[in-house]
This record gives structure tokens, C-alpha cells and sequence, in this order.
């Protein structure tokens, strides 16, 4: 039984300038599906619905006054747990850390409050962040994981409990719980929104939005960045504050990626059945069979998934550590691994790996040179049946290693349930990427 309930947000909004809806009557329609459906999903760890209800009623009057403080005031969002909250617990997926709190608010989610959103809860998320697999339940089918890390983002999202949610990926944690929930993820280049307060430190990690519409993704990632900046270091996201205007690509690189030897039938068809239909509408399709370039950035992606796990591992030394050393009794058996894979690593292991890495983007970087972006899948198939696992996300890796910006768009099935086409993008070149997005939903969409 499916319950995906997509509730985009910004296309309510001219209802509420012209007085015939408001922020209040969307976010109980929202409610209502929490009511009904929360008890299966399981997407929230925290909620505070009496607090949302006078954030919207807030939000209602300055709609009603024509002083929105953004262009979404309103939009009910969740924050992954893994991203501080004044008012509410930061628990990390974690028992080590039940009921803790921060006392204050990360940057992103003090940028969510001056631009006027209604804050429903914290979502589930998986332990730290990482592999081990939380409680939420995948809204297409209770059976099936909905993805992790962001599941519970993601999950709510799909379900219609929150218009977007916020999502932290370091090596498939937005894009993967978006494709199987069927909503858009968004993961912004390096650096694209500031990650204080936030407990995904690694070098990898990257803040970003799962939203029920490209539009909502996109208005609130560019928006928060605006606000609160990209990281130290990094130029943040730039572009309109609104959607970009779609801009077809004239041509586009299909990757196989290493997941391709374990793609299931129905995908490796999905995205076949895509290249045929966007070539006939004249956009030129490269790939690793027509071009040698290509080919050796394929190869090069095979590096993805150990190089990612070596630095991960690495940057994980601290706090893991102090977690083992202190509560190693409360930690899954994965968490616990990575304790002792971290310290079989040396400091000259990390350095080669770094080298390695920047090598790898910058030849990828090229590819920008002969195609206006890549495209493939966001998973080998439908989401896997049962909790063990938040599935495989070997077809994502390469994005967060290459630090691009990378969306996935609800386009595509498989089994009958959700399969994102994935696209990336060249770095720093977020709002082009977005335009190009945009051209394909729309060709992908039916009318």
C-alpha cells in the first residue's frame, strides 16, 4: 500500500497572498497524515505539533499582512537528527546520546527560523549518521527500508507529513532515502550550506534538502545558504532565489558507475528507456562505450566506494573513540568496526587517499568540457525488503567523493515503487545543474 502523499509547498503559496488558503490549513492537512500515518512510517523521533500550529498561525497573519519573511514562510519542514535544535533533544540515532540537548540552534535550523518555516520535529536518523539502520519504514511499502542515512526526511516527505526536510550525506545519505521514498533529494557542491551545529564533521559531508518538488528543494537549500553561508572556506550556493528557468542540456554523459554489475533488470531498463527518449528529443547521449574520456572516468569511479570508506574511516577516529572508550556496549557492531579499522590506518594511508581523491576530481571536472551534465540511476533497484540494511549506495558514492552537486528526481520506477534518475553536475555549478533538472522533469513528466 502506497501512501506517498507528495505536498509541494511553494506552489500553495499563491493561495496564501490572495487569502483563499493560509500556512495553518496546509500544515493540518499535514497533521492529518501524521495522525494517521506516523504510527507505521515511524519518520519523527521528536514532535511538537501545538508549537508548529503557532508557527503557522504566525506565519498566516504575516501572509495575510504581505510580509512573508521568505518566499516559504510556512513550509513544514523536519530536521534530521543529527542537526542540533534549541528546543528540541539532538539524539544522533544514537542510545549514547538520549535525550541530550545542545541548548542551541545549528546554523541551518536558525536560518530555517528567521526565514519563517514551521519546524514539525526532528526526523529519524540512522546511528551517527552512518550504516546502522534506525526505525522509520519506507511510506510506498511498510515492508522495505526507506534509505539512510536521511530516512526519516525522507520518509515524511514522501508521505506528506512535511513539505522538505533537511538531509546530511557523506556518501548517499539524501539522494539513496529520496529515491526509494519518491521525492527530490538535493546535494549541494562542497561546502554549499553551513554544517555548524551540525555532527556530520567529515570531510565528505554535505547538508541538503529532500523536498516534495524540485522548486521546494531547491528555494530551500539556495535560501539557507544565503542565509547562513556555505562552510568556512567554501562560496556557498549560488543562484536565483527562485527556481531556475529550465535550460534542455545539448548533451549528457550516462555513467554506469561501479553499481552497474548489480543492477536489477527493471533499472538497468528504466534508464536505457531514458537515454532512447531523451536522445530522440535531440540531446546527445556520451557514455564509456562511445567515448574514450568517459571510459576513464568510469574507470576512475571504481575508487569511490574504498577511497570513501579509507578517508571516512580515518576522519572517524574522533569521536568514535571516545564512544567505544566510554559506552562501547551502547554502539552497533558497525560502529564498533569502524573503531578498529580507523586505527589499523595511518596518517600516510589518509594523505594518499586525499591525493587520490583531488586526482579524481579534477579529471572528472574535465568531463564539463563535452557534456552539460551526467545521469544515472540512484540505486540498483527497488528499496530492499527488510531493516537489516538502508541498501546499497553504490550508484551515489561518486558524487559525494567528487563533492559535485547532485539531484535525484522521482521518474522512475521499478517493482512498481520509486526509482530516482540521478543527475550531477559540475562544481560550484549548482543553479546550471537545477536548470538542466528542471528541462528533464519536464520532458519526463507526464502531461
Amino acid at each position: 500500500m502506497s501512501l506517498n502523499r507528495r505536498r509541494p509547498y511553494l506552489a500553495a503559496t499563491p493561495a496564501f497572498a490572495a487569502g483563499t488558503a493560509s500556512p495553518r490549513t496546509f500544515l493540518e492537512d499535514c497533521i492529518a497524515q501524521i495522525e494517521t500515518h506516523e504510527g507505521d512510517v515511524q519518520a519523527f523521533v521528536h514532535m511538537n505539533l501545538d508549537a508548529a500550529r503557532k508557527a503557522a498561525d504566525a506565519s498566516a497573519a504575516r501572509w495575510k499582512n504581505g510580509k512573508p519573511l521568505s518566499i516559504y514562510d510556512g513550509m513544514p519542514v523536519g530536521v534530521k537528527d543529527i542537526i542540533e535544535t534549541e528546543d528540541f533533544p539532538t539524539e544522533m540515532g544514537s542510545p549514547i546520546y538520549k535525550n541530550w540537548e545542545s541548548g542551541r540552534d545549528a546554523a541551518v535550523v536558525k536560518a530555517l527560523r528567521t526565514a519563517g518555516t514551521v519546524i514539525v520535529g526532528k526526523t529519524v536518523t540512522t546511528e551517527f549518521a552512518s550504516s546502522h539502520p534506525n526505525k522509520t519504514r519506507n511510506p510506498h511499502d511498510l515492508t522495505r527500508t526507506p534509505g539512510g542515512s536521511s530516512s526519516g526526511s525522507a520518509a515524511g516527505v514522501g508521505a506528506g507529513f512535511i513539505s522538505a526536510g533537511l538531509g546530511t550525506q557523506v556518501v548517499g545519505s539524501i539522494l539513496r532515502p529520496a529515491a526509494f521514498c519518491g521525492v527530490f533529494g538535493y546535494k549541494p557542491s562542497l561546502g554549499g550550506i553551513n554544517r555548524g551545529g551540525s555532527h556530520d564533521f567529515l570531510s565528505q559531508s554535505c547538508t541538503g534538502t529532500l523536498a516534495a518538488s524540485l522548486e521546494d528543494a531547491w528555494v530551500l537549500a539556495r535560501d539557507l545558504a544565503w542565509r547562513a553561508g556555505g562552510d568556512p572556506g567554501f562560496p556557498g550556493i549560488s543562484g536565483p532565489e527562485r527556481l531556475p528557468p529550465a535550460k534542455m542540456p545539448t548533451s549528457l554523459i550516462v555513467l554506469e558507475t561501479p553499481g552497474w554489475p548489480i543492477v536489477d533488470a527493471m533499472a538497468k531498463t528504466a534508464l536505457e528507456k531514458t537515454c532512447e527518449h531523451l536522445s530522440a528529443k535531440g540531446i546527445k547521449i556520451l557514455s564509456r562505450h562511445t567515448t574514450p574520456h568517459v571510459e576513464l572516468v568510469e574507470k576512475l569511479l571504481e575508487r569511490s566506494m574504498p577511497l570513501t570508506r579509507l578517508i571516512n574511516a580515518f576522519e572517524s577516529r574522533w569521536p568514535y573513540n571516545v564512544y567505544h572508550d566510554k559506552a562501547a556496549h551502547l554502539l552497533s557492531e558497525s560502529a564498533a568496526d569502524r573503531v578498529v579499522e580507523a586505527f589499523e590506518l595511518t596518517l600516510d594511508d589518509y594523505r594518499a587517499a586525499l591525493m587520490e581523491r583531488e586526482s579524481i576530481r579534477a579529471t572528472f571536472n574535465t568531463l564539463s568540457g563535452i557534456a552539460d551534465a551526467c545521469i544515472t540511476l540512484s540505486s540498483s533497484g527497488a528499496p530492499p525488503v527488510g531493516f537489516e540494511t538502508t541498501g546499497d549506495p553504490i550508484f551515489v558514492v561518486a558524487g559525494s567523493m567528487l563533492g559535485v552537486p547532485a539531484v535525484t528526481l522521482p521518474v522512475l520506477e521499478s517493482e512498481g515503487l520509486p526509482l530516482g534518475l540521478q543527475m550531477l553536475g559540475f562544481l560550484n555549478q549548482d543553479a546550471t545543474l537545477i536548470a538542466h533538472a528542471s528541462a528533464l522533469l519536464d520532458q519526463m513528466t507526464p502531461k
